[in-house]
């Protein structure tokens, strides 16, 4: 297996006042040739909202928007007419249509901050329509194991257009899990809170590392540690107006 690190102090961090967020890929203002994605993740941010803070309505295309909430209350709005308010724990995809629609993200509560992941997997059906899907999990649900969130329909979690998979635990000291990266296949993992070992390594919160496959990949919780796990091929068909930046 083919393993990247990414310490936390190396990934791009921004600070808006009412948010502050670490974009681990080229995105918006901050641009790395080097930093482009894992195969079909091309985004993937860790936000944090003030207390009633927006982020207003806006537009996407040709992308599943996944979400992860890890602190606070997400609140959700969209064009489709969907709304929703998510805790810890809970996951949504919002897939976007090659039309497009538009969605916000706001912090649900008055008083305490909120903080949530959020990454782009891009689909390669171009007749894909505008969707949204969200689930709530426990933390019981994923302590001790890989809880896969997001997966092809048909598997556990939310349904996804792409051959991708997204996994979250929670590891306490001492315990193991392991996860078949296969052949073709790549990864990201990252480090929400704790330390834990991954093939060797040791991350501490704030870490992440980019995976490529094919083996087994073992994590043990050094520290009590939450991490969130993208499984993606490596080749795959853009479709829309990223295909249009392929070429």
């Amino acid at each position: 297996m083919t393993i990247q690190l990414r310490r936390d102090k190396e990934i791009y961090a921004t600070d808006g006042g009412w948010f502050r967020a670490r974009w681990h890929f080229t995105f918006d203002r901050y641009h790395d040739p080097g930093q482009m994605g894992v195969g079909a993740l091309r985004v993937f941010n860790d936000d944090r909202l003030q207390p009633g803070a927006v982020w207003p309505m806006h537009p996407h295309s040709d992308i599943e928007s996944c979400t992860y909430v890890v602190e606070g209350v997400f609140a959700h709005e969209d064009s489709l007419g969907n709304d929703g308010r998510l805790e810890p724990g809970a996951a949504q995809v919002m897939r976007f249509s090659s039309r497009g629609a538009l969605h916000s993200e706001r912090n649900g509560s008055p008083t305490e901050p909120m903080r949530f992941l959020q990454f782009w997997i891009l689909p390669s059906d171009p007749a894909l329509e505008s969707s949204v899907q969200q689930r709530q999990y426990t933390t019981k649900d994923r302590t001790g194991r890989l809880l896969q969130i997001m997966g092809p329909a048909g598997e556990d979690g939310l349904d996804l257009a792409q051959n991708a998979r997204v996994l979250v635990a929670r590891l306490p000291q001492g315990s193991r899990v392991t996860h078949d990266l296969g052949q073709g296949r790549g990864g990201y993992l990252y480090v929400l809170d704790g330390e834990l070992e991954a093939a060797g390594d040791r991350l501490g919160g704030g870490d992440a590392a980019k995976l490529a496959g094919p083996e087994a990949l073992e994590l043990a919780g050094v520290n009590e540690a939450e991490l969130i796990l993208i499984d993606v091929p490596l080749r795959f068909q853009p479709v829309g107006v990223w295909a249009q930046r392929a070429r």
